[in-house]
């Protein structure tokens, strides 16, 4: 059964089957094959309960707020105001990319929102600044990977949805890694213009840096209100996960209104680009409901976990493994995919392992991370390249690297102290 499955995916995955198509095909051969009557039957029922969950509610609307920010102008915005923070330090305008990154992504919970925003506002001063091209550009597509980190996240939700696992959880879980990886990207930055002093880019050529830094700070209010908005209203115990994505949303509007940018154009184009990626999400996440109910059924979950077990590895030897599995499996599968595909397997072994599910939500978040940046399936690559409009590719895939090896070093991290994802959890529920 577990190799028939194995193989089915592969296969699958490998002639480039829609994902969605993928994971339906692959639940009706199980079915076919191994359940003692059909289960195709239960896939109405299936698909309205798991579109019908209250929490998923909250992805469209945490989208249409990274498509409002995204054309609206507010990125622009955002990056003037933190330049001039960075003005003195090697690499400038590639540690503003990164903190950018890091706080659009506490707003939009996107990544490849993140990047394309990021992107279109910073290279055009690429080569006008001389820096090194493969390291400013990885520092955008790694700095996008941040929006799906750092709360509020889309896959976060998605991920709560298909282990039973509180979102509240995972936002605090996520909170101190997900800036503890933005300042590890700007140290290996630092490190590495400070060898290679010709990549640092020129000094910046301000007169009076404290009044371009002070007057900045207004256009940092706007993103830093609303993660106040969204997720303060979620542990002040305002509102549920749900509602906050709605009052994130209402603010949003406001905010956009109040630029004078709230204009039918950018609403009909915010519009869309939520629709498409709303159905996409979820046409994936009703097939992979349908798997796992499958996979449940016909007793597959179970027997992966005692087969996985059974090998006799350490519980980190075997967490290892599976760091290295999704690692590779990155490189050939888009996230999304990748996570609803594999979170149903993967959780339950790891759970009898010992670990936490709200500690490997983030390591496996870290790990999609990296599937974003590592080609030849690398999105964020991608989204950065076609902003770039030429140029070659290479760099990309060169630039981003660095920046996956810091993602490595951060789940050490979190392996060795694991507390630094659940302390702020358990201190929020009053256990800490």
């Amino acid at each position: 059964m577990i190799w028939t499955a194995l193989a089915l995916l592969v296969v699958l995955v490998g002639i480039s089957l829609p994902v969605a198509a993928a994971l339906g095909l692959m639940a009706y051969v199980l079915s076919e094959r191994f359940a003692f009557f059909p289960m195709t039957g239960a896939i109405g029922e299936l698909a309205w309960n798991s579109s019908n969950d209250f929490i998923l509610i909250a992805a469209p609307m945490f989208i249409m707020m990274g498509e409002l920010m995204h054309r609206s102008g507010m990125s622009e915005r955002l990056f003037a105001a933190l330049a001039p923070w960075f003005a003195r330090v090697p690499g400038r305008l590639v540690h503003t990319n990164i903190a950018a990154s890091a706080i659009f992504a506490a707003t939009s919970g996107s990544s490849v929102a993140t990047a394309a925003t990021i992107g279109t506002v910073a290279i055009p001063n690429m080569d006008r600044g001389g820096y090194n091209r493969p390291l400013f550009l990885g520092s955008i597509a790694a700095g996008g990977t941040l929006g799906i980190l750092i709360p509020p996240s889309i896959n976060m939700i998605i991920y709560a949805v298909l282990t039973d696992t509180s979102v509240a959880d995972l936002y605090a879980a996520g909170f101190i890694p997900g800036f503890m990886l933005a300042g590890l990207f700007s140290l290996m930055v630092l490190a590495l213009c400070l060898v290679r002093p010709q990549w640092a880019g020129p000094r910046a050529d301000i007169g009076n840096l404290w009044r371009e830094r002070l007057s900045g700070l207004r256009n940092l209010l706007p993103p830093l209100g609303l993660f106040l908005v969204v997720v303060g209203s979620i542990y002040a115990g305002i509102a549920t996960p749900t509602e906050a994505a709605a009052l994130g949303l209402m603010a949003t509007l406001g905010l956009v209104a109040a630029n004078g940018q709230l204009t039918v154009p950018v609403l009909l184009r915010a519009f869309e680009g939520t629709v498409r990626t709303t159905c996409m999400v979820m046409l994936i996440v009703i097939a992979a409901f349908f798997l796992n109910f499958v996979m449940v059924s016909i007793g597959l979950v179970k027997a992966i976990t005692d087969f996985v077990l059974a090998l006799g590895l350490s519980p980190l030897g075997m967490l290892v493994a599976i760091v290295v599995f999704y690692l590779i499996l990155g490189c050939f599968m888009e996230t999304l995919s990748m996570m609803i595909a594999t979170t149903p397997v993967v959780v339950p072994v790891v759970v009898a392992l010992g670990y936490s599910p709200v500690w490997w939500g983030i390591v496996f978040v870290i790990l999609m991370e990296a599937a974003l940046i590592t080609p030849p399936v690398g999105l964020n690559l991608y989204v950065v390249q076609a902003v770039r409009r030429g140029g070659a590719f290479y760099d990309l895939c060169i630039g981003a690297l660095p920046f996956a090896a810091m993602m490595i070093v951060m789940i050490a991290i979190l392996i060795a102290f694991p507390q630094l994802a659940l302390w702020l959890p358990a201190l929020l529920k009053g256990t800490g």
